[in-house]
């Protein structure tokens, strides 16, 4: 959405497609490793369902130049004040925010308050070398449509892959169904994110950020403090049941969760900050291999090729701004004839955005 609105209607399409996602829509993405023939072509044959033809084409990184850049020296002078809330809750709770200062002057830092370490995701994507193949890449420029499904036969061929390398994905590991995140309230009377339950979700999480001058409010819906937008990744089954025992993440069973009353909106007035909300809901992941894994770990294990898939849903929208208007919005959507009037609402959603990405 942000992308689009920003002028980029059709985004950067290339390899990984589904890590950040801008936009309404199905995203996926594919890196293979081949130790047999490094970073030679090959074809991932794919279900009817999936509506991109009979196969996709597997396609080295393309190689990349280093720029020189040009090198600066000293510390840019500025301050930054971060106010951190968590919680789900018509009001604060106790010992709320936490606050922290940072000031650059002279070549130094001043710090002083309590920030917040944050939670990272351990990092298991692939950073893609020479040897392995990707899709999406140049070769192809046509996302997933609406109705696309995974579920089916998948089947890789090429040199070194071997001959065995096919596999049939169940629904567990196609694409989960989006997010209908909707707000009620204001933001300084409170407001309530809510959505339907996703099928095979695990968990949810959603996390907000808005600008108030020079001060940053960051909230999240943990129970517990130091749960960043560092959270918002593919997470493994035993981490959802951790962070759920941990009350870092809202249960599946949950479909709203109210932000405390007034931290979203200006200090001093009754005017919301241009703010942005993000949500996850975290889906399962689907391991193949042949042949399988043992049940026994002493038992060695030495498989010919392995498979693992990942699933999670994702959607963002304003803080307190009705974005029901923005609904159906995708990559391919052309954009309004030049001379084309745009609505009022546009005009003020288009206005509040840009004003909140360049104080990012």
């Amino acid at each position: 959405m942000a992308a689009k609105m920003m002028g980029g209607a059709q985004g950067t399409f290339a390899y990984p497609d589904a890590r950040h996602p801008v936009f309404t829509g199905k995203f996926f993405d594919v890196a293979m490793r081949n130790s047999l023939a490094p970073g030679k072509e090959a074809q991932q044959q794919i279900p009817a369902g999936l509506g991109l033809g009979a196969s996709l084409p597997l396609l080295p990184p393309p190689a990349t130049r280093t720029q020189e850049g040009t090198a600066t020296s000293g510390v840019p002078e500025g301050e930054i004040h971060m106010k951190f809330y968590w919680g789900c809750g018509s009001q604060g709770r106790a010992g709320q925010p936490r606050e922290f200062h940072m000031r650059a002057k002279g070549g130094k830092f001043e710090v002083s308050g309590d920030p917040m370490q944050g939670r990272y995701v351990p990092d298991r994507g692939v950073d893609p070398d020479p040897s392995y193949v990707l899709w999406p890449n140049p070769k192809t420029r046509t996302r997933a449509p609406a109705n696309a499904s995974l579920v089916g036969p998948h089947r890789i061929t090429g040199a070194g892959v071997p001959e065995s390398l096919k596999f049939e994905l169940q629904q567990a590991a196609d694409f989960m169904p989006k997010i209908a995140l909707t707000q009620t309230g204001d933001l300084t009377s409170g407001v309530t994110p809510g959505w339907q339950p996703v099928d095979r979700a695990k968990a949810y999480f959603l996390h907000g950020l808005s600008m108030q001058g020079k001060t940053i409010v960051i909230w999240s819906s943990a129970e517990v403090p130091d749960a960043g937008q560092g959270v918002v990744d593919f997470l493994t089954g035993a981490q959802v049941d951790r962070w759920l025992k941990e009350k870092v993440l809202l249960s599946p069973a949950t479909t709203s969760c109210a932000i405390p009353k007034g931290i979203f909106a200006a200090p001093g007035s009754n005017e919301a900050s241009p703010g942005m909300i993000s949500m996850i809901a975290y889906g399962p992941e689907t391991h193949i291999a042949l042949p399988p894994k043992p049940a026994d770990p002493k038992q060695p294990w030495d498989p010919e090729w392995n498979v693992r898939v990942r699933t999670k849903s994702t959607a963002g929208a304003l803080l307190g701004m009705d974005m029901s208007g923005m609904e159906g919005m995708d990559p391919g959507e052309a954009t309004p004839p030049q001379g084309q009037e745009q609505k009022p609402e546009e005009s003020t959603t288009k206005k509040v955005l840009r004003g909140l990405l360049r104080n990012l």
